[in-house]
């Protein structure tokens, strides 16, 4: 029987469907352009994950399981996400972890253009010396969180989505040696990416299927 890695890496992620991810977004784009952008950045996570060596990869799914399409089913293991909020999800997501065998466990969304297999990887390597990595987003959030225990009030009593939930997840972590990351800039709303060029692509192309289908 083939031992348990010692590194996990969990992916949390909603099923890209039109009017159900980047909401925010959607707001001031559409929800075809928001899907179109969406599943962009699923393929683009996909792919960076799949650089890493010796981790296994666990993508979190909001609803049900993938149909293989984005996340290779020889490459990803298929979970289902579990809890009424994100907080409760992502602790359950880490407790199972945990439970597994795993002593190293990071978890990041799947949306994050400005995410490399770099960051990934300094993670852990930070994660072998410290006992919690936080990557901090530009927006007061956090775009990934890793932990060798679990360590329950990170995942209490937080505002999810809102400026303050890096600040608070810092508190919580007092007396413990925290790891940072670099500031990335995840994307919420049409701010995030206005004027990128990439994107201003991907938002005509969108919109432009939907006025011709």
């Amino acid at each position: 029987m083939s031992e348990t890695p010692p590194n996990a890496l969990l992916i949390f992620t909603r099923n890209p469907e039109p009017g159900k991810c980047k909401t925010r977004l959607a707001a001031k784009i559409g929800d075809r352009a928001a899907l179109g952008i969406y599943s962009f950045l699923l393929g683009h996570t996909a792919a960076l994950c799949c650089e890493l060596e010796g981790v296994d990869k666990l993508v979190y799914f909001s609803d049900r399981l993938g149909d293989g399409s984005i996340w290779d089913p020889g490459v990803f293991r298929y979970r289902l996400q579990s809890g009424e909020d994100l907080g409760e999800r992502m602790a359950s997501a880490f407790r199972e972890t945990l439970e597994a065998g795993y002593s190293r466990v990071i978890i990041i969304g799947s949306d994050l253009y400005d995410l490399s297999a770099a960051d990934l990887r300094h993670a852990f390597e930070l994660l072998e010396e410290k006992d919690a990595v936080l990557g901090p987003a530009r927006d007061g959030g956090y775009y990934l969180l890793g932990l060798k225990r679990l360590v329950p009030p990170l995942f209490q009593h937080k505002a999810w989505g809102s400026e303050t939930v890096l600040e608070e997840s810092l508190r919580d972590l007092e007396g413990m040696q925290v790891g940072l990351l670099p500031e990335r800039n995840d994307i919420d709303r049409y701010e995030d990416i206005a004027g990128h060029t990439l994107f201003e692509f991907l938002i005509n192309k969108y919109s432009d299927d939907q006025e011709t289908t």
